[in-house]
């Protein structure tokens, strides 16, 4: 049931991302890729409190191109 969940939840997400302009969705990939940067350092570190974050955070930028290469490919 708890998958469920996390599934809907994605959905919701993809659907505020198809929403977005794509500037807005280049300001966010920029900031996601700075976030992964900084997990990176964190990790080498051993500073890193959500190992998880690196997993998600990975999966939004694939996530953002991708509908923005459909976004591209639709002009």
């Amino acid at each position: 049931m708890a998958a469920k969940k996390k599934s809907e939840a994605k959905i919701g997400e993809t659907a505020d991302l198809r929403a977005k302009t794509p500037d807005e969705l280049k300001d966010q990939l920029l900031g996601l890729k700075k976030e992964q940067f900084n997990l990176r350092f964190q990790r080498a570190t051993q500073q890193l409190e959500k190992p998880a974050r690196v997993r998600e955070v990975r999966r939004e930028i694939a996530r953002v191109k991708t509908i923005l290469g459909e976004k591209a490919v639709a002009k």
